[in-house]
């Protein structure tokens, strides 16, 4: 009984596997006969090209309208390698301007990738190049060329901001099915950043090729093919008048300027000097270009304003004097001695009056000052250790986004270092280490780092007196004709609002004091903030750096400015500053002699 039950179970699989295969045979046998037959009847002696039609890019603007970057028509070449067949390859490759050897790696890689389906032989060809080899193309079967655009930049400025597009890469392919090999894809800037909102929607066309490679026209009048949609313009936050004002007074100068809205965080100006025509990176001269750039011994690649980093220097005593505010242990009237030159543990760079008050310690940029108001944080006898109330004071720099990344759309920037206690205890030994021990912390020196960015948020944080909002490049999206606007988080700092009005006034005081470090370049209409400092540098020259807002009320412009080997912060970087907060304010100069020597000054040469 239990034999038959088997046997009958086997004759049901066995037929089940019988039945299966009949219909595999009667689906092809469908498709070979009435599908292929529908497509033979219907294309007689031609074969059907499924041709991708790629959607123009979204267009991006500055904040005032001001196109800065748009499309441009390009072509690129496409093959199906199964269908190159009696290819005269020397003609070819002269019609092409390729060499043999370049024309086997191209279509090596073709035929790797697929022998039926078309991918890119040569990308980006110019449209000046394009009506040539659209006439010859019927000499070479497989090959066809499909339109594209290319970027185009009207200004040649803000390569670092706005970015490049370039073929993506199989690992791209894999994270987004959206693309295809030869799709183009934002690698940096805002184009990768907004890549999605940039990119738009892809159609696709049929057309029917006789076997001269020449279109017969669409396939059923176009019933299946599919419309591309174009990407979605953008507004940034960039004015490019600011913008390129900023890279004239940086030519042949190495370092970074940084201005924001300090209302809203919107970076105005993103400068990293030397920079690059962001024209040199579209079309096929890109990956030439790209190279030439990446062995520069200059980097212009590089951006300096997001990833280099630098010790403060003395434009730290700023955040020092409100943290000290805020532990209790300084006040307005709080005043220290100082010895100048001759001054222990930490000497001061020149001599002044002594004893200072708060206000004047920024005007004067007195070291042993804030040396003292570290000691007294660090040593606060309310802190159960040093550690303890080393922590506390590392997270006040934490509150004004010092040691960690701002993760905005500015995509790549790098979080500058407040060491952690751990550090100290790994070189000096645990529960050793002590205020004098780190004291070079207290004016901006020793393992202390921040970004250009981050310097020109603190002065973003002292104009707003004491939050900041992220900074970012994005301000609006275009979408089915609305602006869009996009919102960016508000931050407060662990100081009080009432702490800063001393800092700002002696802010300016350095415009506007008698021994201020800007007062050559005060302003009598416009009441400015700023604070230099002087970065030590051991291979070179040092460093000049300055930060600055204004006016002083009701803020409009924070700025950072650093110029590696410039020297004194009152030599480049407060001249540098006061122009650009001028041109944003007023469109002009009250003073235009200190311009000339900023334009024309050199600093390549001279280090």
């Amino acid at each position: 009984m239990q034999k038959s039950k088997a046997f009958e179970s086997r004759k049901i699989v066995i037929a089940g596997i019988f039945i299966l295969v009949g219909l595999i045979f009667v689906a092809r046998l469908f498709f070979v006969q009435i599908i292929d037959e529908g497509f033979a009847r219907s294309a007689t002696n031609n074969v059907l090209r499924y041709e991708v039609q790629y959607p123009a890019r979204g267009l991006v603007y500055d904040r005032n309208g001001e196109l800065l970057v748009y499309n441009e028509a390009a072509y690129d070449l496409m093959v199906i390698p199964r269908l190159v067949k009696n290819l005269d390859t020397l003609r070819f490759c002269k019609l092409m301007d390729i060499s043999t050897g370049e024309f086997e790696t191209l279509f090596n890689k073709a035929k790797k990738y697929s022998r039926h389906k078309a991918s890119v032989f040569i990308e980006q060809i110019a449209k000046e190049q394009y009506g040539f080899i659209e006439e010859q193309l019927f000499k070479y079967p497989g090959f066809y060329v499909q339109s594209r655009t290319l970027r185009k930049y009207p200004k040649s400025i803000a390569a670092h901001t706005l970015g490049y597009i370039g073929e993506v890469s199989p690992r791209e392919i894999e994270d987004d099915s959206y693309y295809r090999q030869g799709d183009y894809i934002g690698k940096s800037g805002i184009e990768k950043a907004y890549e999605e909102e940039l990119r738009g929607k892809k159609g696709m066309n049929i057309t029917m090729v006789d076997v001269f490679n020449r279109v017969k026209g669409a396939y059923e009048n176009g019933m299946y093919d599919t419309m591309a949609v174009s990407g979605n313009d953008i507004y940034i936050t960039i004015d490019a008048e600011l913008q390129a004002y900023g890279e004239q007074l940086m030519k042949n100068k190495k370092g970074s300027i940084v201005a924001l809205q300090p209302e809203t965080g919107e970076v105005l100006a993103l400068i990293s000097s030397p920079a690059y025509d962001p024209n040199l990176l579209v079309g096929r001269v890109r990956s030439k270009n790209y190279n030439a750039l990446s062995q520069d011994t200059l980097v212009p690649l590089f951006n300096r304003a997001l990833l280099a980093m630098y010790p403060p220097g003395s434009t730290f005593k700023l955040v020092m004097a409100l943290i000290g505010e805020q532990e209790g242990v300084l006040t307005e009237k709080t005043s220290y001695p100082c010895a100048g030159e001759s001054s222990l543990p930490i000497k001061c760079s020149h001599t002044h009056n002594s004893p200072l008050a708060l206000v004047e310690s920024i005007e004067q940029s007195c070291n042993p000052y804030y040396w003292n108001v570290f000691k007294s944080i660090i040593d606060n006898p309310k802190y159960g250790s040093t550690r303890e109330a080393y922590d506390k004071w590392r997270s006040y720099l934490e509150s004004f986004n010092l040691g960690i990344t701002f993760d905005t759309d500015l995509l790549i920037e790098r979080s500058g270092n407040v060491p952690r206690p751990e550090y100290y205890d790994k070189y000096f030994g645990k529960n050793v280490w002590r205020s004098m021990t780190i004291r070079s912390l207290s004016i901006g020196q020793g393992e202390l780092l921040v970004t250009p960015m981050q310097l020109a948020n603190i002065s973003a944080i002292i104009a707003n007196r004491g939050f900041y909002y992220d900074p970012h490049i994005m301000k609006s999206i275009k979408k089915d004709d609305e602006i869009v606007p996009i919102p960016f988080e508000k931050h407060y700092t662990m100081v009080e609002p009432k702490y800063f009005e001393p800092v700002v006034e002696g802010m300016n005081h350095v415009y506007s004091g008698e021994h201020g470090t800007a007062r050559w370049y005060a302003h009598d209409s416009i009441a400015m903030c700023g604070k230099t400092g002087t970065v030590q540098n051991p291979h070179g020259e040092n460093h000049s750096v300055f930060l600055a807002f204004a006016p002083a009320d009701n803020p409009k412009i924070a700025i950072s400015v650093i110029v590696e080997n410039g020297g004194y912060g009152s030599t480049y970087g407060a001249p540098i500053a006061t122009l650009l907060m001028e041109k944003f304010l007023l469109g002009d100069f009250k003073k235009p002699w200190f311009e000339k020597k900023m334009l024309e000054t050199d600093l390549l040469k001279l280090n």
